[in-house]
C-alpha cells in the first residue's frame, strides 16, 4: 500500500512539505482510538532473539531511526509504534536556527536518493528536551548534538557541552555529530586534534553524572583510510561508546540521474542508495581495524533486508533507516526484523 499510493501521493509535494505533511498526518491519526495498536500489530516484531546488548543498553531489536527525521522529538511516541528498536533525535543545537534558505531538500527517485542541505535546522535543544520529558513511551532515545552555524569551531565545545546537559537526563545515548557537510567548515571538528577536545571535554562531564551515558561519534563516509585509522585510535584514547557509520556524502559519482538535474539541486549531503556501498565498506574497515571491539551502528542506502544483513555481516552491532524509510514505508522495519529471525533459526 505504501510503494502503490502513498508514496506516489507524496512524491507530488516538494520533498520538505511531504515532510512536515506526513508529520502533522501520523500526529492527528495516532491520536484516533485503535490506530496506534493496528500500527503495532502491523509493524512491530517482539522477540528475544531480535535483542541486542550493547554499551549497557538492552535494545528490543537493532533496527533504529537514524538522526535527521525527527529532529526536534515531536514524533518519538508516534514513532514507536512502527516497531523501531531505537530512535534517535537531532541534530540539536544550544539555540534555535532556522537551517539553509529553502529549497533545500531533494529526491533522486532514479538513484533511490536524497540530497539534502538543511543546515540544523531545529527549535534549540530545550524544546526537545522538553518535548521528551512529556513523551510517554517507553523507546530507547538518542540525542544527536551538533554546534550552532554562527559558532566558530574555535569555541564548539561550549555548544556541545550544552546539549549534553540540556539532554543527559531525557536521552539513553549521545552521538558527536562532526560530519553533517551543511555547516560550514564543521567537517573540520573531525581531525584527530580538534576531535579529541571535544569528546575528551564531553567525557569530563560525562565522569561527574552519577550514571555516565554511552557517547558515540557520527562519521562521513568521504574519510580516507588513513582518517578511519586516526578515528579508531581516537576511540579507544577517548573511551567512545561506539562509531555511527556513516553521514551523507558529498561524493556525486555513479549517479543515473542527468548530470544538469543534480547540479540544479546544489550543494548537500546525498543519503540513500547511492550511499550503500561506501557506508558497508567502512563499517567493514573500521570493525576490522578495532579487532571487533568498537560497536557500530549501520547506516547509509538500507532499503532491503539484504542491505541491513550485509550491513551487520560487515561488523554492524545496529542498524538504522533514514532514506530507505521514506522510500520503502515503516513495512521496512518489520521485514528486516522477520529476516533476522529467520537467518537466526
Amino acid at each position: 500500500m505504501y510503494s502503490s499510493l502513498i508514496r506516489p501521493l507524496l512524491f507530488r509535494l516538494p520533498a520538505e512539505r511531504a515532510h512536515h505533511f506526513t508529520f502533522n498526518s501520523l500526529k492527528t491519526l495516532m491520536h484516533l482510538p485503535g490506530v496506534a495498536a493496528v500500527a503495532e500489530s502491523q509493524f512491530k516484531v517482539v522477540d528475544k532473539r531480535l535483542e541486542r546488548e550493547l554499551f549497557g543498553l538492552r535494545f528490543p531489536n537493532p533496527v533504529g531511526l537514524a538522526a535527521g527525521l525527527d529532529k526536534n522529538a515531536l514524533l518519538v511516541d508516534e514513532l514507536a509504534h512502527f516497531g523501531f528498536g531505537f530512535i534517535e533525535i537531532g541534530t540539536l543545537t544550544p539555540r534555535p536556527q532556522a537551517g539553509n534558505p529553502l529549497p533545500r531538500l531533494f529526491r533522486l527517485p532514479t538513484d533511490g536518493g536524497l540530497i539534502n542541505r538543511m543546515g540544523f535546522n531545529n527549535e534549540g535543544v530545550e524544546a526537545a528536551a522538553e518535548r521528551l520529558r512529556q513523551s510517554r513511551h517507553r523507546t530507547i532515545i538518542g540525542g544527536n548534538i551538533g554546534k550552532n552555524k554562527d559558532t566558530p569551531n574555535e569555541e564548539a565545545e561550549k555548544d556541545y557541552r550544552i546539549c549534553f546537559e540540556a539532554l543527559y537526563e531525557v536521552v539513553d545515548y549521545f552521538v558527536v555529530n562532526v560530519s553533517s557537510p551543511n555547516t560550514p567548515n564543521l567537517r573540520a571538528l573531525q581531525e584527530r586534534e580538534p576531535l579529541q577536545r571535544l569528546i575528551l571535554s564531553l567525557q569530563e562531564l560525562n565522569a561527574k553524572k552519577a550514571r555516565p551515558k554511552p557517547i558515540l561519534l557520527k562519521i562521513a563516509p568521504d574519510l580516507n583510510e588513513a582518517q578511519l585509522d586516526d578515528i579508531v585510535a581516537l576511540a579507544a584514547e577517548t573511551r567512545l561508546s561506539g562509531l555511527i557509520a556513516t553521514n551523507t556524502t558529498i561524493s556525486r559519482s555513479g549517479l543515473r540521474t542527468p548530470g544538469p538535474t543534480v547540479e540544479a539541486m546544489g550543494a548537500g549531503g546525498l543519503s540513500g542508495k547511492p550511499l550503500t556501498q561506501r557506508s558497508t565498506e567502512v563499517i567493514r574497515y573500521l570493525h576490522k581495524q578495532s579487532g571487533g571491539t568498537l560497536p557500530i551502528v549501520g547506516v547509509g542506502g538500507i532499503f532491503t533486508p539484504e542491505d541491513a544483513l550485509e550491513k551487520l555481516a560487515a561488523g554492524a552491532s545496529l542498524i538504522q533507516l533514514y532514506t530507505g524509510f521514506i522510500y520503502e514505508g515503516p513495512a521496512l522495519v518489520r521485514r528486516i526484523n522477520e529476516a533476522l529471525l529467520k537467518v537466526s533459526k
